[in-house]
């Protein structure tokens, strides 16, 4: 019986079975449990709380881009999330590791070279693809965005992230299990940190940050 735990979520049989691969080669092979789309992935994470870590596809169902990555982060904070994504330019790479990513594979990593990642994850270390360039300066608006969402608080993120499912009010008060006016309140909040006016361009806002992993 393993001590570790990790999920694998991608929509992708064939890359959860290679990753899956991957790990029981590792010196301490871990328990995977397999998750094929978004929604998925959060019922993985609920059920599993004492998970070590769990592997994120960008683009899977029920997600848009790095929404995904905000949601889990602000819903399950004390789970690490690695993103492991076809879609590994430095954008896209710099912008998951502010948001709060563990970790970046490429899915064009080698066997040996995701062992290493996790293995550095797991450790408590950041990994990146080799050649990455951390200090790499973004574009002012796409700055400006991502430090207004690190104004979030956890519950505000989710709330975010469920405008950008195209939920309503009603239906995140009781996915969330609070009344209709407390998500009234944690939108206009919202809507006051992210400078704009409506719900709507807020999710804009969001998807301006999936538009590069999603393309």
């Amino acid at each position: 019986m393993s001590d570790m735990t990790i999920i694998i979520a991608d929509d992708h049989p064939l890359f959860r079975g290679a990753m899956r691969q991957a790990l029981s080669g590792m010196a301490s092979a871990p328990a995977v449990v397999e998750a094929g789309d978004f929604t998925a992935a959060r019922k993985a994470a609920a059920d599993n709380p004492d998970a070590d870590l769990m592997l994120l596809d960008l683009t899977m169902p029920g997600v848009s881009g790095l929404s995904g990555l905000i949601a889990l982060r602000a819903e399950f904070p004390s789970l690490p999330v690695m993103i492991v994504s076809a879609h590994d330019d430095p954008a896209t790479i710099h912008r998951a590791i502010d948001l709060g990513a563990a970790g970046f594979l490429s899915k064009s990593a080698g066997i040996e070279e995701i062992r290493d990642g996790i293995g550095k994850v797991m450790a408590g270390e950041i990994f990146v693809p080799a050649g990455y360039n951390q200090n790499q300066e973004y574009e002012p608006e796409v700055a400006d965005l991502l430090h207004r969402l690190q104004t979030l608080t956890p519950q505000q993120s989710r709330v975010l992230s469920m405008l950008a499912e195209g939920l309503l009010n009603k239906q995140i008060a009781y996915e969330l299990g609070v009344s209709e006016a407390t998500i009234k309140a944690h939108v206009s909040a919202i809507l006051l940190k992210l400078n704009v006016d409506s719900r709507t361009q807020a999710v804009i806002q969001l998807s301006k940050l999936g538009n590069v992993a999603a393309a």
